[in-house]
């Protein structure tokens, strides 16, 4: 555990050093990341303006779904969205055997390679919904309350995470991955506008179990505002737990099957 943080360490340590080579480098994705955000805002409000509830969920606890999936969102692209996404073409180009003959995890220098600092202030934005959502529901939040969405937030983020290496270890499998993640780009698209209380049949089998962005956001606002069961708790750990072990086992059979581009 100590010889991982040195080295998490020492990769955002690298990280930095190179960014501020080029300041613009450094500043630039917080104008971009932010505008980007701003927009996204604007789309919601668009979307939510004539729409009163959805299911049982009034304004606020919508508002609340939007800043906790922008929350994961923004969290995932601060940390590892960035290494995370260039699995594919060190895999086609041969790179991974640099990580490979590393004595250190390949996923681990992965997933902190590339850390963005430009999308820290949309966790910070994010949170402003999420306070905003709360005054609007009025909910009464007690440091119980607070840890329960801040522990079901955590256990997302992590079903988050496994998510997008789960898409990318693919590549160890096929050449290319592309339609896999044009994927995982309209789920997400879809999961970040709709909150997971709105599907049902089929849509709900999909997004609740075998693409399960619809749980991600949804989840922690119910815990939040007093909606979630026992059972609805034990199913949300049962997903994540069953997605960790498929991750592991599609990531670890991916490194024990590849072959350098250059053999």
């Amino acid at each position: 555990m100590k010889k991982n943080l040195r080295v998490i360490r020492e990769l955002i340590k690298i990280r930095f050093h190179n960014l501020m080579v080029f300041r613009l480098d450094f500043f630039s994705p917080f104008f971009v990341d932010g505008s980007l955000f701003l927009v996204q805002l604007l789309v919601f409000r668009v979307v939510y303006s004539n729409v009163d509830a959805i299911g049982s969920w009034g304004r606020g606890e919508v508002i609340l779904y939007i800043g906790t999936f922008s929350l994961l969102n923004a969290v995932s692209m601060s940390v590892c969205f960035f290494g995370l996404l260039g699995i594919q073409d060190k895999v086609l180009s041969g790179e991974m055997d640099l990580y490979l003959t590393k004595p250190v995890s390949p996923l681990l220098r992965l997933t902190f390679e590339q850390v963005n600092p430009g999308s820290v202030p949309l966790i910070l934005m994010s949170l402003c919904i999420i306070a905003y959502g709360a005054k609007v529901s009025r909910l009464q939040i007690g440091p119980e309350s607070l840890l329960a969405y801040g522990f079901w937030l955590l256990v997302m983020e992590i079903l988050y995470y496994e998510m997008e290496v789960l898409m990318r270890a693919v590549s160890f499998y096929v050449i290319s991955n592309a339609r896999l993640i044009q994927l995982e780009d309209a789920s997400l698209d879809l999961c970040m506008k709709l909150p997971g209380i709105a599907f049902y049949g089929v849509y709900k089998l999909v997004f609740y179990m075998i693409l399960p962005y619809g749980i991600m956001a949804t989840l922690p606002v119910q815990r939040l505002v007093g909606e979630m069961s026992w059972r609805l708790g034990l199913w949300g750990i049962s997903v994540v737990a069953v997605f960790t072990v498929l991750t592991y086992v599609v990531w670890t059979r991916g490194i024990r099957r590849y072959n350098s581009a250059s053999s």
